[in-house]
């Protein structure tokens, strides 16, 4: 069989051929190296044929997927296998179809038996689907080898190069002989990328060298396995005065047959390799004509397409292709040596590409948005059809990058593990965007950068809208830069900068941005993006109040701004100006804390001895069933009732009922405390029998008071804010105003002061009749006769 193309396979089984029977050692070796799980498992098998392999793992108590490119074999597997249960039969090329057959199910096992020589771009295919195992699985390459292999028949098998090749980036590869052929049993489909050093001729000189960035139109990325055992993409010295892009497009012929139809330096990477300085361009290629072959097999044994998120999963990359991919996608390879990175400031088109499984789960993620009511126009509608979200996070594989739900990519984190960049989930976005009311042509500031979110509102606003995005961390906004680049509108302009302060001046139209969001988590709202902001624009912010965040929308009018919609939310923290340390006091050695969110933090004294003594506990009468939201609750008891903190559990110590790492409302007194939890008061099978009470426990002396006090604004939240529904909770009247403005001036309502802004907060029913309000203005006590 030394045909490879789909119409002859189609023939070869029509015809009634086979293929190589499973052997009784193949046998041995799936019972010994993939055994069933207990609990049942679930297999892949990759060009099935007609399907002897898949009815064997049915056998031994696998649910298969057998797949195969040829639609006359997977006639005959059905046909000869009908008495057998548990396999599914696919018609599905796994290198070049879409993986949507396979929903997006997990495997204990995926076997390619006799196949991946067949295929391609190997290594994208077999991590692409190890990153479908279930913890632990495996993936079973059995493989014919060149050695054993004549010449005519040698595209069926691989050399040892080839394998070598293979094998990179699995954390555990053992390699076991099965007479005449090898079974490679691969586990932890990503062991990392290793920059890698090749050796560097003697010279007193520098060296300087030209590297192709070449994607097809799948949006992936050209790399060759070089003989030195090493992934590497195209390019080479400069030779003479040649200009740098043209090196960067000669090298690309040369070894690849590939003809540039554009190219532009992107930027020039400088470092040293054992003592020589080494001077890099990085040189983006527009597009591409020809056909790829392996040029100079004397350099290299084959070149393959990668996947953008695959990078950081390749193994040996040279190191100075790896920078050069990190300088193009930042963040794909991390833990990379120091390099120091000339950007060339030039105008360089969006280079186009993607697979068509983008485009199919970016259409799902769209309509799971749409279908859960969170973009109700047809802007912004259009700009989750359209907009390449996986482009902006090109770390994350299509599945995590055009997830619908509540996930959002995480793209940077500080040396603590914390995140403090991310893509957020598509349907936060596309709300706070709907809040923003956009108008063609509108000019909009974003604080936060990361691209994504700034071109689905600049597809809003249009042609001739515009977006500025503005962030401090000088990594975030190169990359923004970057992707903007690569996949941008060109109507977005990423600034490095202090948020907090705005965007410059000279950036900011005549009469304020139209509409500003902010993609960060905000203690205070900076005056500045009052004051940037057009009358009557719209400004979007995850706002914390006593802890608890909600999206905000604001209107602007004159120097105040009116809420008019919440959405809970919760965002990665301030880094700016506006970065706020909350006061947090130990107890008990840290085992507990209390927090003090909006203010400094009280005096403790006596309080782990109350907490020691006896507990007071009033039950407040109000329940809830499972599903019930209660998000409302917090916020209305952190805006209304006076020293108000969290208290959190870090560890079970017994001494109250808060789960570990979980926090309740809380309220302090003089060596006293108030916290909220609740009890399960009716239990049942199902969810919609179950129910629970708000209780409030208290200690210390002046405990009872305290819990009264809490008891009382549950209550009054279960009688005014509450509702069955639970998105028809009633939401304050909220307005922010300038700091310097005093009492007399504000509005009636419960009053949240922070360093730049006081909040007034109108809660229905707050009319004075509950216990000691939290900070009330002189209208409302002249008002509810409270003092």
């Amino acid at each position: 069989m030394t045909y490879t193309v789909r119409d002859q396979w189609q023939k070869h089984y029509s015809d009634g051929k086979n293929f190589r029977r499973l052997g009784e050692r193949e046998r041995e070796l799936l019972a010994e190296h993939a055994p069933v799980p207990e609990a049942g498992g679930r297999a892949l098998d990759v060009s099935c044929g007609t399907g002897e392999l898949a009815a064997y793992l049915a056998g031994l108590g696998y649910r298969v997927d057998a797949c195969e490119f040829a639609d006359s074999a997977i006639a005959r597997a059905r046909e000869e296998h009908t008495n057998i249960e548990g396999v599914r039969w696919l018609h599905l090329d796994i290198e070049r179809d879409g993986p949507a057959p396979l929903d997006d199910t997990l495997y204990d096992l995926v076997v390619f038996r006799l196949s991946v020589a067949f295929l391609h771009d190997r290594m994208r295919v077999l991590h692409a689907l190890g990153r479908r195992l279930r913890e632990g699985g495996t993936v079973l390459v059995i493989t014919p080898l060149a050695a054993h292999t004549s010449a005519e028949k040698r595209h069926i098998a691989l050399n040892e190069d080839e394998i070598s090749a293979l094998t990179c980036g699995w954390t555990s590869v053992q390699r076991i002989a099965v007479g005449d052929l090898a079974a490679l049993v691969l586990r932890g489909p990503c062991a990392g990328t290793v920059a890698t050093e090749r050796s560097v001729p003697a010279t007193g000189y520098a060296v300087a060298g030209a590297l192709a960035i070449v994607t097809n139109e799948h949006g992936r990325v050209l790399l060759g396995w070089s003989r030195r055992g090493m992934w590497e993409i195209p390019g080479g010295k400069v030779e003479g005065a040649e200009p740098l892009d043209e090196a960067g497009v000669r090298e690309l012929a040369e070894e690849t047959g590939l003809h540039a139809t554009g190219a532009s330096v992107v930027t020039i990477l400088t470092d040293a390799a054992q003592g020589v300085p080494r001077l890099t361009a990085v040189i983006r290629i527009a597009g591409v004509t020809g056909t790829l072959i392996t040029a100079e097999p004397e350099k290299f044994t084959r070149w393959e397409w990668h996947d953008p998120h695959g990078l950081g999963c390749l193994g040996p990359v040279f190191t100075p292709s790896a920078q050069a991919l990190n300088a193009v996608w930042p963040g794909v390879i991390p833990g990379l040596p120091p390099v120091h990175s000339y950007p060339v400031a030039a105008n360089r088109p969006p280079v186009p590409g993607e697979p068509a499984e983008a485009v199919r789960r970016r259409q799902a993620m769209a309509q799971t948005v749409i279908g859960r009511g969170w973009a109700s126009s047809e802007p912004v509608r259009s700009a989750l059809r359209t907009v390449p979200r996986h482009r902006f996070a090109p770390e994350a594989n299509l599945a995590v990058a055009y997830d619908g739900g509540d996930r959002a990519v995480i793209t940077r984190r500080d040396e603590t593990g914390t995140a403090i960049s991310s893509v957020s989930a598509a349907w936060l976005q596309a709300d706070m965007i709907e809040h923003l009311h956009l108008k063609p042509g509108a000019i909009v500031f974003e604080a936060g950068s990361g691209g994504y979110n700034a071109e689905l509102i600049a597809h809003v606003a249009g042609p001739e809208g515009r977006v500025v995005t503005v962030d401090i961390d000088p990594w975030v906004v190169c990359r923004t830069r970057a992707f903007l680049t690569e996949a941008g509108s060109g109507r977005v302009t990423a600034v490095e900068a202090d948020a907090a302060l705005g965007a410059p001046a000279h950036l900011v139209p005549r009469s304020g941005f139209d509409a500003s969001v902010i993609t960060y988590n905000c203690w205070d709202i900076s005056p500045a993006w009052r004051e940037q902001l057009a009358e009557g624009g719209r400004l979007v912010l995850p706002l914390e109040m006593g802890g608890y965040t909600r999206a905000i929308t604001f209107e602007r009018h004159g120097e105040v701004l009116h809420a008019r919609h919440f959405t809970y939310c919760g965002f990665v923290r301030d880094q700016g100006q506006q970065a706020h340390a909350v006061p947090v006091v130990p107890l008990f050695d840290g085992a507990l804390t209390l927090r003090f969110d909006d203010g400094a933090a009280a005096d403790t004294k006596g309080l782990e001895e109350a907490l020691r003594g006896r507990r007071h506990e009033v039950t407040t009468g109000v329940t809830m069933g499972a599903n019930s939201y209660f998000g409302s609750l917090q916020l209305y008891a952190a805006t209304t009732l006076p020293a108000f903190c969290r208290l959190h559990a870090h560890q079970d110590t017994g001494l109250t009922a808060i789960t570990k790492d979980r926090d309740a409302p809380a309220v302090l007194g003089t060596a006293s405390l108030a916290y909220l939890t609740y009890v399960q008061t009716r239990h049942g099978e199902c969810p919609e029998d179950k129910e629970w009470e708000w209780v409030v426990h208290a200690f210390g002396e002046e405990g009872p008071q305290l819990a009264e006090q809490l008891a009382a604004t549950v209550r009054a939240w279960d009688r005014h804010v509450r509702a069955d529904d639970n998105d028809q909770h009633a939401d304050p009247v909220l307005t922010v105003h300038p700091a310097d403005t005093p009492d007399h001036l504000l509005p009636a309502g419960d009053v949240l002061d922070k360093a730049s802004s006081r909040l007034v907060f109108r809660w229905p029913g707050r009319d004075g009749h509950i216990p000691a309000p939290a900070r009330r203005t002189d209208t409302v006590a002249a008002t509810t006769g409270e003092a």
